[in-house]
């Protein structure tokens, strides 16, 4: 009786590793970008309304750092072989000379946490720009939906999120010049063959459209992933039968199609990519 309880507990142990390994060496599920940009989109800052003059310096930094250089060696720290840099913020303080940037620090690589620091193509951005103003850094992390409303109640100076210029946010804040070009991308398992066959986004536009209503899609909320799903008459899109979810982020959506719980996710290029490849490094 002895030696069969020892196997059974043997065994019950085997059994609970083999879980906790996933599958007893079997690798967790892959995911992939379908590389095939559905919008055209550009990226801009929210500028306080009720600061034309910070606006115009603004504007002018854009310019600068594009033709110096300064642009593309941020953008390497995220997409090439460079190292991303923590960017720091300070408390904020009335008595204090600041720039308070309103952000969401979900949207990798343009505005993410590590720790307390700050990364991301936004927030290098945000800080250079800062010692330029001879002003001393706040970042504000917010959800995505109350970060054009928080400069549009001067809650923040400027809006630093991996904005698309889009009609309905200037009600709230004066855009910057164009600093970025953008489009949404489908991110499945790697396993579905869906759109293996897509070289358009016509192409992809018409599977999308055959979906039934019970196909989920999760977006990142408030962003243009979910005006695209849904449908939005100020950028054209007339949206689909499927269910959209909303997330605080992007890669809690790709978490939750791993899960099971929807189908695909559409989020930004560049957040589509780097959420891809951080999922598959954990294979």
């Amino acid at each position: 009786m002895k030696k069969i309880v020892t196997s059974i507990l043997a065994l019950a142990v085997i059994t609970l590793s083999c879980f906790a390994l996933t599958g007893c060496g079997q690798q967790k599920e892959a995911v992939k970008v379908i590389n095939i940009p559905l919008t055209e989109e550009e990226y801009a800052f929210g500028v306080d309304k009720n600061q034309p003059e910070l606006l115009a310096k603004v504007n002018e930094f854009i310019a600068k750092i594009q033709s110096d250089g300064t642009f593309d060696a941020i953008c390497n720290n995220y997409f090439g072989d460079g190292t991303p840099k923590p960017v720091a913020s300070a408390e904020l303080d009335a008595s204090k000379d600041q720039l308070v940037v309103a952000t969401n620090a979900g949207f990798e690589p343009f505005e993410y946490m590590a720790g307390d620091q700050y990364l991301g193509i936004d927030m290098e951005i945000a800080e250079l720009l800062a010692k330029e103003l001879g002003k001393e850094l706040v970042i504000s992390n917010m959800e995505f939906e109350a970060v054009c409303l928080s400069v549009g109640q001067s809650k923040a100076d400027i809006a630093m999120a991996g904005l698309t210029i889009k009609e309905d946010r200037k009600e709230y804040v004066t855009f910057s010049d164009k600093y970025y070009n953008a489009a949404q991308m489908i991110i499945a398992k790697s396993k579905d063959k869906t759109f293996d066959d897509c070289t358009t986004a016509d192409e992809v536009a018409a599977i999308l459209s055959g979906f039934p209503s019970d196909k989920k899609i999760g977006v990142q909320t408030g962003t243009t992933g979910q005006f695209y799903v849904e449908g939005d008459p100020d950028w054209g899109f007339e949206g689909f039968a499927t269910k959209c979810v909303g997330y605080k982020s992007g890669s809690l959506a790709v978490q939750d199609m791993l899960n099971g719980n929807i189908d695909y996710v559409i989020i930004d290029e560049a957040p589509a990519h780097s959420i891809v490849k951080a999922i598959n490094e954990l294979n």
